[in-house]
């Protein structure tokens, strides 16, 4: 059966439970906790959504992850048939830390439309909102891009704001990026976010480049698919042993992937409910007897993108859910 219902609500309230739990230890110092706690959520939450559910991306393989686990099956079980891609905490140590930018994150798409290589872990990646899509080349020098960017904005290059992740190897790449003049956001992690922040209203950034993490790759281009963005990557592979398992596999580590090779689905869902403040998203707010949550869910076959500001009474909240998000630990 084809994915013709709307599932976009469904999704939300995922990572709405997720975000609840999780923001209960922020700043607590354990990363593997917090992202537990999101995991127990979202996995009780994703149950209830009316679909029969495979995870393509998520917690890692079976004996790796407990729950979420990929190729575990999520959803009551009833068509349509799709792929999920979970990130129950995207920002696990900003979370642990108290630092801005953890977000709680869901997407998915027809069964068979996610791209889901597991043996690299790491991509190249480029994106940029829909004002910019059509102006990017990865394999083109880094200040001929910053330039097609900035023309296409009509932008001078010195306002052009392009996000990285702050890591050593990224060194040679904002060196690069500085000799255009153009601006640098750095990033401890999250460039799910990241790459997000360059498609919406009012963007905070202009651009996103570097490499980060394959999986997030894939749910980024979820929500560029949705808002009309463009995202562009290369394999990465971190070693000889991974190099090695690409020719072994045939894996061309030149091909570019583009946000149609990452997601093939023509109906695309995305949401994403912040856990600490950030500038995508405001993170959980609490007040006695409940919480605030702020979410964004996304359509690709509709174009509607939704931001959602939601009150959440505990005694309520935990009658429907089963889950008693007062006293998580």
């Amino acid at each position: 059966m084809r994915l013709e219902r709307n599932l976009g609500m469904d999704l939300v309230r995922c990572t709405e439970a997720a975000a609840l739990r999780a923001a209960r230890l922020m700043g607590r110092g354990d990363k593997h906790a917090a992202d537990q706690a999101a995991v127990d959520a979202m996995r009780f939450a994703l149950d209830a959504v009316p679909m029969d559910g495979v995870v393509v991306i998520g917690e890692g393989e079976k004996d790796e992850a407990p729950m979420l686990y990929i190729g575990e099956k999520v959803g009551s079980g009833e068509p349509p048939e799709v792929d999920v891609a979970v990130d129950p905490v995207e920002g696990t140590t900003l979370l642990a830390e108290g630092m801005p930018g953890a977000i709680a994150v869901v997407a998915l798409a027809e069964r068979g439309s996610l791209y889901h290589w597991t043996g690299i872990a790491y991509m190249d990646k480029l994106a940029v909102g829909p004002q910019a899509r059509g102006a990017i080349d990865i394999n083109a020098p880094v200040d001929e891009n910053i330039r097609n960017v900035a023309r296409a904005l009509k932008k001078e290059v010195e306002d052009i704001t392009v996000v990285v992740l702050d890591r050593p190897r990224h060194k040679e790449l904002i060196r690069q990026i500085r000799e255009t003049g153009a601006r640098i956001k750095l990033i401890l992690h999250g460039d799910v976010s990241a790459g997000i922040m360059t498609a919406i209203e009012d963007p905070p950034a202009d651009m996103l480049m570097g490499i980060g993490g394959a999986p997030e790759a894939v749910i980024t281009a979820c929500a560029m698919k949705c808002v009309g963005g463009e995202i562009q990557c290369k394999l990465w592979p971190r070693n000889d042993d991974e190099r090695a398992l690409a020719a072994a596999n045939g894996i061309d580590l030149e091909r570019v992937y583009r946000t149609s090779d990452l997601v093939r689905g023509e109906n695309v869902f995305f949401a994403a409910t912040g856990i600490t403040d950030g500038e995508f998203l405001r993170g959980v707010r609490y007040f006695s007897g409940g919480a605030r949550t702020y979410s964004v869910v996304m359509r690709s076959i509709s174009g509607t993108v939704r931001y959602i500001e939601s009150r959440h009474d505990w005694t309520k909240l935990m009658r429907i859910s089963g889950v008693d998000y007062v006293h998580a630990r």
